[in-house]
C-alpha cells in the first residue's frame, strides 16, 4: 500500500474537488481553485520583480486569501509576513519597512490602517494589492492574477514564514529562519508531521476549526499543516464559544488550536446549551500561548474527553508536548521535549540547576536557526551553546517533565496574546504630562491579565480622570486598541533604586494579593 499523500501542491493535484477551505460566510472553496490562485500569484509577482529571499507582507482577515499568499509564498522561495491588522498605521509601516517587504496584500475589510502605512512610507503603488473589493492606494490582486498561468511555476523552492515578535525594547522583530534548499513539498512534509506529536498523522481525515486570527504564528501554522495532511479548514471571523459548538457540529470537526481564555468562556456557558450540541467528532484540541489554569483544564477534559493536549514553544521554536494522560498524572505540566528538541533550565551564570529548581528555560531543536531580522545583539542575547531562550522561567521534574513560572516576567498575556510593557510605557513616556510610567498585568477573570499603568505626573500636570482621559486618547492614537491600558493609576513618586531600576513589583503585587500570578 502506498504512503498517505503529504503536501497541499501534491494533494490538490490529484484530489482538486477537495473542499480545502470553508470561509466565515460558508463560500467553500477547492483545492484546485486554491491551488491555481497561488499559482497565478506566484507567476504575477515574479514578473513584478520578485526573486528568491523576497518578502510578501499580508494584513488580511481570515480567509482564502490569507492561505492562498502562504501557500504562494512557501513554493515560490520567498518570506510571508503576516501582519496584525488591528495596529495602527505607524506600526504596519514599521513592519512593512522593517522586513524588507516587496509586496503587500490586505483587504478593505480590515485594511484602512495599511492603506495609510503604505501611504505614510511610500510603499510602492505597483506593489500593493487588495482582495475582496477597492482598497484606496491599492491594485486589484485580480489584476496581478489575469492572464497568469494556472499552472505551477517554475523553478519551485521552500519558502518560510517570517512572523513578528515584540521584544523588550518595545519594536517587534521578525523572527527569520534560514531557507531551506529543498522542494515545497519537503518542508511540508517536515512540518506537518510535527502534528504527529499529537497522535495527528498523514491519511487520517480531519477537518480543523481556526477560531483565532491567522496573523497569529500558531495559528496560522497549526491550519497550513493540517492542511498539507488534506483536512479541511474551517474559518471564522470572530470567535464565539455557541458559534463554536454548532460549527463543530454542523461540519465535524476534529481538531482545532485555542487558548485557555476561550476553555474559561466555553465553560461559563449555561449547561443546557454546553449539553446541546454533539462533539463527538473532536479527536485533538492543541493549546498553548498562555498558562492554563489547572481547574479550567479538568473541567474541559471532564466535559470533552481526552482530546486535549498541550504544548510549550514561541514564535521562535520549541519546545515540549503533553497528552491527556500525561497531564492527568502531572497537573500543570506543560510535557516533556519533543523528539527533535532538549530543554536546559538554567541559572544566572548559565549552569544548570537541580530537579525542581526555578531558572530560565533554554531550547534545542536539531540544527534549528533562527536570527531577530536586523538585530543581532538580540539574536546573540537568544542563543548559548547551540541552546535559544525567549526568557521564559520554569523547572524540570524529576521525570523530566517541564513546569513554567514565568512567561517573561514582566510580560502581559491578555486571551492568549502577547503584549509587552515596554512598547507601552514608551508611548506614555513621550506625553509631555508624564515624568515616568510603568505599565503590567492585573488579574482578569475573563481575559487571565488585563493591561493597567501607572503614572508619576509631570510637575505641572493635575492627575485625576481628566489627565486619564487625555493620556488614553494620545496612546490610542498610536497603539493598537488591545495594547491600551484599561485603567491609569497615578503615583508621586516610581519606586526605583539609585540606578534607576524601577522596582516593577512593588507596584504590580498589590492587585495580585492572594492570587497566583501564573506568568
Amino acid at each position: 500500500m502506498s504512503s498517505p499523500e503529504v503536501g497541499f501542491w501534491k494533494i490538490a493535484t490529484t484530489r482538486p474537488d477537495w473542499i480545502a477551505v470553508i470561509e466565515p460566510d460558508g463560500t467553500e472553496i477547492s483545492a484546485g481553485a486554491l491551488l491555481a490562485g497561488a499559482n497565478q500569484l506566484v507567476h504575477g509577482l515574479r514578473a513584478l520583480g520578485l526573486g528568491p529571499g523576497a518578502c510578501v507582507a499580508t494584513v488580511l482577515d481570515n480567509s482564502a486569501a490569507m492561505i492562498e499568499v502562504f501557500l504562494a509564498a512557501h513554493q515560490a522561495g520567498w518570506y510571508v509576513t503576516p501582519v496584525n491588522w488591528h495596529l495602527t498605521a505607524a506600526e504596519i509601516a514599521y513592519i512593512l519597512s522593517d522586513s524588507e517587504a516587496a509586496a503587500v496584500v490586505s483587504t478593505p475589510r480590515v485594511g484602512d490602517a495599511a492603506s495609510r502605512a503604505c501611504a505614510e512610507i511610500d510603499f510602492p503603488a505597483a506593489a500593493r494589492f487588495a482582495t475582496g473589493g477597492a482598497l484606496p492606494g491599492f491594485r486589484s490582486i485580480d489584476e496581478l492574477k489575469a492572464g497568469q498561468p494556472s499552472a505551477a511555476p517554475d523553478p519551485r523552492s521552500a519558502g518560510a514564514s517570517m512572523t513578528y515578535t515584540s521584544g523588550t525594547t518595545g519594536k517587534p522583530k521578525g523572527v527569520k529562519r534560514p531557507l531551506a534548499p529543498a522542494p515545497p513539498e519537503v518542508v511540508a512534509t517536515q512540518q506537518a508531521l510535527f502534528l504527529s506529536l499529537f497522535g495527528v498523522t498523514p491519511g487520517s481525515p480531519g477537518v480543523h476549526f481556526v477560531g483565532a486570527p491567522l496573523y497569529h504564528t500558531a495559528v496560522l501554522n497549526f491550519a497550513t499543516n493540517h492542511l498539507h495532511l488534506g483536512h479541511t479548514l474551517v474559518l471564522v471571523d470572530k470567535w464565539d464559544p455557541e458559534g463554536m459548538l454548532q460549527l463543530i457540529e454542523k461540519h465535524k470537526v476534529t481538531s482545532s488550536h485555542m487558548v485557555p481564555t476561550q476553555f474559561n468562556r466555553l465553560l461559563k456557558l449555561p449547561d443546557e446549551v454546553r449539553a446541546k450540541y454533539d462533539l463527538s467528532s473532536l479527536s485533538h484540541i492543541i493549546h498553548s500561548a498562555a498558562p492554563c489554569p489547572v481547574d479550567t483544564k479538568q473541567k474541559m477534559l471532564a466535559w470533552w474527553g481526552p482530546c486535549i493536549y498541550e504544548y510549550y514553544a514561541a514564535s521562535e521554536g520549541g519546545g515540549t508536548a503533553c497528552t491527556p494522560s500525561e497531564w492527568l498524572a502531572k497537573p500543570g505540566t506543560v510535557g516533556k521535549p519533543w523528539p527533535i528538541s532538549e530543554i536546559r533550565v538554567l541559572d544566572d551564570e548559565r549552569k544548570p540547576v537541580a530537579a525542581g529548581t526555578p531558572g530560565t528555560v533554554w531550547i534545542r531543536m536539531g540544527n534549528h536557526k533562527f536570527e531577530y531580522h536586523r538585530d543581532q545583539k538580540k539574536t546573540g542575547d537568544a542563543w548559548h551553546e547551540g541552546f535559544f531562550t525567549v526568557g521564559d522561567a520554569g523547572y524540570l521534574d524529576e521525570d523530566g517533565f517541564l513546569f513554567l513560572c514565568d512567561r517573561k516576567a514582566d510580560m502581559i498575556i491578555s486571551g492568549g496574546v502577547n503584549i509587552y510593557p515596554a512598547e507601552i510605557e514608551a508611548v506614555l513616556l513621550a506625553h509631555p504630562a508624564v515624568a515616568d510610567a510603568a505599565v503590567f498585568g492585573i488579574p482578569d477573570e475573563d481575559w487571565g491579565e488585563q493591561v493597567r499603568a501607572v503614572i508619576q505626573p509631570a510637575a505641572a500636570a493635575n492627575a485625576g480622570p481628566d489627565l486619564s482621559a487625555a493620556l488614553l486618547a494620545y496612546a490610542s492614537e498610536r497603539l493598537a486598541r488591545y495594547k491600551l491600558p484599561r485603567a491609569i493609576d497615578f503615583v508621586a513618586e516610581m519606586p526605583r533604586d539609585p540606578n534607576g531600576k524601577l522596582y516593577k513589583r512593588k507596584l504590580r503585587d498589590p492587585y495580585w494579593a492572594g492570587r497566583e500570578r501564573a506568568i
